[in-house]
């Protein structure tokens, strides 16, 4: 997440954190520290019954796809067996088998009049807006997010209580169908300001500060069959600031500062887990601003050019740049959301008269740029898009 740090220290941009809002949809938390629904379970379901009475399992599972997902919370509560087949993996393959896929655009969203932030999502066409439940714990700041298997998950960052700062390990899980928090198994390293994406399956996180305010190397990945962190081999120099995505299977660590250049790094750490080993490139951007990843190619917009799109191919390591139009905002700063296969740029000025812009990297040239009416409620503090 975005935030100025530097060696020892911690300088928070306003806002850009998350604060237990009130919400009506707030979950309850258990002895096991887990928010779940407040619905009750069927306590003598041992999961093994059938999903549907009559009907083989198999058949039961393609109906529960069909179920609007505005009735999945409800049908968690039914019993353990369903809420336990809403959560898994294999719901979200029976939904895409069913061409029941839906895409959702989950905005972190600074609260107006220093109100804090909060989490809100929206459908593909910017409707059905919403806002989750709060996240548990202190407000915190620093910390990373990555969508796994159709869920959002929220690592670590730092809070500051009463004057003092305290850099967290912890790890929250929200479940986009049945909307609603759990804790997962926290990391081995207290981290913030550092680069996480998820690859195959597997969530990475690199570097960063650490509770003591030093720049870290280290590295660790997080397997959510087995909800452990595991270390992995350590980066050649600690790295801070920097960002992070997945490419043909391999790890990309970016932008930042590290401790053997000056000023910001153009170097480019990548990780490749067949070979459980890092190697380096020399042609990154700095001083990253916003990024996304689409169409196998990563966006980004650097802070000395923020009127223009740069654009990374891994296929050949190349760049290129795009020039950002002035139609619908004339903001030098922008946050990027992902959306139907297209890049938004939510600007970062609140002007009523400021449209999303929109960049389709498939139409023909020329034709690229347009303007969206999509829009989160207040200022974009991060953006992710989840298929489920």
């Amino acid at each position: 997440m975005p935030s100025f740090v530097a060696e020892k220290k911690i300088f928070v941009e306003p806002n850009m954190c998350f604060t237990n809002l009130a919400n009506h949809d707030r979950p309850t938390l258990t002895k096991n520290n887990h928010y779940v629904r407040s619905e009750a379970l069927d306590d003598d379901d041992d999961g093994t019954s059938p999903i549907l009475p009559g009907l083989p399992d198999d058949v039961s599972k393609h109906c529960l796809a069909l179920v609007p997902r505005s009735n999945f919370p409800a049908m968690g509560g039914v019993c353990k067996r369903w809420r336990g087949f809403i959560r898994s993996k294999e719901f979200i393959t029976v939904r895409k088998l069913a061409g029941m896929h839906e895409e959702w655009l989950y905005i972190l969203t600074a609260g107006s009049e220093g109100k804090g932030s909060h989490w809100e999502v929206m459908d593909c066409l910017g409707h059905n807006r919403r806002s989750l439940p709060p996240m548990p714990g202190p407000a915190k700041a620093g910390f990373g997010v990555v969508v796994l298997n159709g869920k959002l998950l929220v690592m670590a960052g730092y809070s500051s209580i009463d004057g003092t700062a305290s850099v967290s390990a912890e790890v929250y899980q929200y479940d986009s169908c049945l909307n609603s928090w759990s804790r997962l198994s926290s990391m081995n390293v207290a981290r913030y300001d550092f680069a996480c994406a998820e690859v195959d399956g597997l969530v990475y996180a690199v570097g960063g500060y650490g509770a003591t305010g030093d720049s870290l190397s280290s590295a660790e990945v997080y397997d959510l069959d087995t909800d452990k962190w595991t270390p992995i081999e350590s980066l050649r120099r600690p790295r801070w600031g920097c960002f992070a995505c997945g490419f043909e299977g391999k790890l990309y660590v970016m932008g930042g500062r590290s401790s053997f250049t000056i000023g910001n790094s153009k170097f480019v750490d990548v990780y490749n887990p067949e070979k459980h080993g890092w190697c380096e490139m020399k042609n990154g951007c700095v001083m990253v601003t916003a990024y996304a990843v689409l169409e196998k190619k990563l966006f980004c917009m650097e802070w000395k050019n923020q009127r223009k799109l740069a654009i990374f191919n891994p296929e050949d390591n190349s760049w290129k740049m795009v020039p950002v139009p002035l139609t619908g905002s004339s903001s030098i700063g922008f946050r990027f959301g992902i959306l139907d296969g297209k890049l938004l740029l939510f600007s970062l000025e609140e002007e009523p008269s400021y449209k999303t812009l929109l960049y389709d990297p498939n139409a023909a040239p020329g034709s690229e740029w347009h303007t969206s009416d999509i829009r989160p409620s207040g200022l974009c503090l991060c953006s992710v898009t989840i298929k489920a």
